[in-house]
């Protein structure tokens, strides 16, 4: 974990529930610009969602890395959205915690490098909280338990200050990760939370907010803004609180 700077300021994180794609891709857009220009009251935040299911495509997407047809794709009830994060093909969908960091690396060295590799930590010491062992795997971002990997990470930068961010599998359905190469990689295969500890696996809300304290640690923020709550917004949801079992839906 990286030990704050003794003149850091805190990260603020806001819990958003299930939200579709675009409607965050509209957010992060508006945060970005806010957080570039100095826009009183916006600190450097992280952003914790849901997506209703969806395929981002990043620049680095290779030929052949969605596998399905365009007629399996819409069967299954997925759009295939091109994003302009570093990295591959990735799923989003209920079950899996987003999240989106609109920080200002500028006043932080400018270290992309550093800032992923504070990600990956925070979802390391995330899991590590959980009873779970994970690591980084050499020239592949994200998070792996042994083969299999449980977090995908994908960031943008303009001005200075990041978007796009990373994906935890909590407890999602593995079903549609089937009609890709996740993050451009074959022959990988994906695992969840629920998956490694079955029943034991935590609540959404234990995840919540381990994952925002430990994310604010990692990066070398001084904690969470005073201001953080991790109370949704009147009128919005998780896909589920309950049971990883809750999830049935599967790939056409």
């Amino acid at each position: 974990m990286t030990d704050s700077r003794p003149d850091a300021a805190p990260l603020l994180a806001r819990a958003l529930g299930l939200v579709p794609y675009r409607d965050a891709l509209a957010l992060q857009e508006r945060a970005v610009e806010a957080r570039a220009t100095g826009a009183s009251g916006m600190i450097d935040t992280l952003f914790l969602l849901e997506h209703p299911p969806v395929l981002t495509a990043g620049r680095g997407t290779g030929e052949g890395s969605v596998r399905a047809s365009d007629a399996a794709l819409a069967g299954a009830g997925l759009e295939v959205v091109p994003v302009s994060r570093g990295g591959d093909v990735t799923w989003h969908g209920p079950g899996q915690l987003v999240g989106y960091l609109v920080c200002d690396v500028g006043a932080r060295g400018r270290d992309l490098h550093a800032f992923l590799r504070g990600i990956e930590q925070g979802l390391i010491d995330t899991l590590a909280d959980f009873g779970l062992e994970s690591h980084r795997s050499a020239g592949r971002t994200g998070v792996w338990m042994g083969d299999d990997k449980i977090a995908s990470i994908g960031i943008a930068v303009r001005k200075w200050v990041t978007y796009h961010g990373f994906a935890l599998n909590v407890r999602p359905s593995l079903a549609h990760f089937g009609l890709i190469h996740p993050c451009g990689l074959r022959g990988i295969r994906m695992t969840t939370m629920a998956e490694r500890l079955g029943a034991a696996c935590p609540s959404w809300d234990a995840v919540l907010g381990t994952a925002s304290a430990r994310m604010a640690g990692a990066l070398g923020y001084a904690g969470l803004a005073t201001a953080s709550s991790l109370a949704l917004p009147a009128g919005a949801h998780w896909s589920e609180a309950a049971a990883p079992s809750a999830h049935t839906w599967e790939a056409a």
